[in-house]
């Protein structure tokens, strides 16, 4: 952002040193005194008997003064030549909005660690029941070298797209521009628009871009055809998307809010997923996290147009594990005070998220739809009566698989009419369909979110930055 770049700098432009054919400034070419004064005597009767000799220094002085022009101008076209751009060198810098991919930032292919956490007991502690050899079956190998650089890819890229979204947006866009310009985002970092058959499922979008506003606690993302709506000054919004490669993926999200009425709104949330984060580790008892999630949120209030309102953990949604090309895996970590003493295990993989509202804490499914995602259980393929809906199938079995998608991916792909299809996939079980979830009209909530992996020496926040 303004800082220059190779072709800001331009050293060919720099005075260059007077060639041995010119005279310093001020001055007149080298031999043009002796064109003007002839052979330097002093009048015409001073040699009356070199007149042969006369014409012929006047020739070479002639001669002398034209070199010396030809040198100024070549040395004018010296000084004017710019340097050649060097080919294939890399990009220092990120672009805005995002488009640069993130191979041209990282040349070497390599991508640091998210923040590493000690686990707060000792690894060779009796509680750990099973076997490495039975964990390693059971869970990937979060060790493993590519697995961890491809992840630790991914929460690069999150970053470096939620930064263009903290710095960019402001009250007056629409949530279309957001959503959009995130997900271009993530696709151009990836290098990989994700048009092809396949591209989509190798890398690109984990799940559509949330952007719940107010008391729309979750789920929420424009659709094409419906009327947009536009970020206002007093909003709250959540912003939630995903970045996955090889079907592994970064969950991360955070608030937003322009009026500070609401910082400890935020603060409340983001504080309450900290700790959950800090509490994690193997061994752990997902009820001993969801009751330092509660205890944290809790001892939050915060003060709207003159009154005070308790900060509650949203009772009815959770964190949860991610699986292999699944958003949501079988754990669930509540916010809420609970008797179940299931345990992380090492080699999972966890979203730590929580949610804080003004409200009653509890959501419920409004009109519309966020998403889709396909059943574990759909056939290969259908032969339904209706042909749309074959072809809906057929497109997301190809480029979304068990990942949950949106209305206007479809839109991108060049599917047409394909609203029949999708209800018909879901009322035979074939799709799931999301809808947004709200609280009470009038409150508000927030969102703070990361993906945690449970290594064997550490636990590390793979999408922690430097704004959350």
């Amino acid at each position: 952002m303004g800082s220059k770049t190779l072709e800001d700098e331009d050293p060919g432009r720099q005075d260059a040193p007077p060639s041995n054919g010119s005279s310093t400034a001020g001055g007149e070419p080298r031999g043009n005194h002796v064109a003007r004064d002839g052979d330097g005597c002093m009048g015409s009767d001073g040699c009356g008997e070199g007149d042969d000799d006369d014409d012929e220094a006047k020739a070479a002085a002639a001669a002398a003064a034209l070199t010396c022009v030809v040198d100024l101008e070549v040395n004018k076209k010296k000084k004017r030549k710019r340097p050649k751009k060097k080919k294939g060198s890399a990009a220092s810098k990120q672009s805005s909005p995002p488009r640069i991919p993130l191979d041209e930032l990282f040349p070497s292919g390599q991508f640091g660690p998210g923040q590493l956490i000690n686990y707060s007991t000792p690894l060779n502690t009796t509680a750990r029941a099973k076997s490495g050899e039975l964990r390693r079956e059971r869970h990937v190998n979060l060790d493993d070298s590519e697995f961890l650089n491809n992840y630790r890819k991914s929460a690069e890229i999150h970053r470096q797209v939620r930064r263009w979204v903290q710095e960019t947006v402001k009250p007056g866009h629409t949530l279309t521009e957001i959503a959009v310009g995130i997900e271009d985002g993530v696709r151009a970092l990836l290098g990989n628009q994700g048009l092809e058959p396949g591209a989509s499922l190798r890398s690109g979008l984990g799940f559509p871009t949330g952007l719940s506003l107010n008391n729309c606690v979750a789920h929420y993302t424009p659709n094409p055809g419906r009327t947009d709506t536009v970020l206002q000054y007093d909003d709250v919004m959540k912003v939630d998307f995903g970045v996955q490669i090889n079907g592994w993926i970064v969950d991360s999200a955070f608030t937003m809010a322009f009026n500070p009425t609401y910082d400890n709104l935020l603060a409340a949330v983001k504080d309450a997923t900290n700790t959950g984060i800090q509490t994690a580790g193997i061994d752990v008892r997902i009820c001993d996290i969801s009751a330092a999630i509660q205890e944290t949120m809790e001892s939050y209030e915060v003060e709207i147009r003159g009154k005070t309102y308790p900060v509650k953990p949203v009772r009815n949604l959770c964190g949860h594990d991610i699986k292999h090309y699944h958003i949501h895996g079988e754990k669930t970590v509540p916010f809420t005070r609970h008797s179940d003493e299931t345990k992380m295990e090492e080699g999972e993989i966890f979203a730590i998220e929580t949610f804080g509202s003004t409200g009653r804490g509890y959501t419920r499914e409004a009109d519309g739809i966020y998403g889709y995602g396909l059943n574990d259980d759909a056939p290969l393929r259908v032969n339904l009566a209706l042909n749309s809906a074959n072809r809906v199938f057929k497109t997301v079995k190809e480029n979304f698989g068990t990942l949950v998608f949106a209305r206007r991916y479809l839109d991108r792909l060049g599917v047409d009419r394909y609203v029949a299809g999708l209800n018909c996939l879901v009322a035979n079980g074939i799709l799931e369909a999301y809808a947004p979830l709200v609280d009470i009209a009038g409150s508000y909530s927030a969102q703070f979110e990361h993906t945690i992996l449970l290594r064997e020496s550490c636990k590390e926040v793979i999408s922690r930055g430097e704004d959350y």
